[in-house]
């Protein structure tokens, strides 16, 4: 079922590690719209980071490529599709489970996917070998508004007081 979005960003980068900073700032400014707490920024911009960082070195094996970053915002949530034309993944299920890596020379940790699925509420990999990989992440951000009793936030997400 697709919902329809507030709003909407489209970002295409060269696959360079400089740019990678910038990817996820761009997104936790773009974020910043549904007034998310730090904790949920501080989420997406690792995600995010992940993602990219996943395109620059496995996808384009640090050659030059482009990484699109596209992110929509709902009224209650942010889905992130971050995608690349590079080599793509053989297998996704092993390239999920935690501390697989095809890159141990470069000490990389195996940790992206994992990070990625636990910092965000959605995480959908697509994968074509040959033709490159599409990361889907979403966030839901917990919806603040004012108890009319008193001045007190509630987050009715959560049901709890902030």
């Amino acid at each position: 079922m697709n919902r329809k979005y507030k709003n909407k960003m489209q970002l295409e980068i060269l696959s360079k590690s400089s740019n990678e900073a910038f990817a996820r700032i761009t997104v936790a400014a773009f974020a910043a719209q549904l007034d998310p707490t730090i904790e949920e920024i501080s989420d997406i911009k690792t995600a995010v980071s992940e993602a990219v960082t996943n395109s620059i070195i496995h996808g384009y094996e640090n050659k030059d490529g482009i990484i699109k970053i596209v992110a929509y915002l709902f009224e209650d949530s942010i889905r992130i599709e971050i995608s690349d034309q590079g080599k793509g993944i053989e297998d996704i299920n092993i390239a999920r489970e935690p501390l697989y890596t095809t890159k141990p020379d470069l000490e990389r940790s195996g940790m992206g996917f994992t990070i990625m699925d636990s910092f965000m509420d959605e995480l959908k990999i697509e994968s074509v070998v040959g033709m490159g990989t599409k990361i889907t992440m979403e966030k839901v951000i917990a919806v603040k508004k004012t108890n009319e009793n008193n001045d007190d936030e509630i987050d009715y997400y959560n049901e709890t007081k902030i």
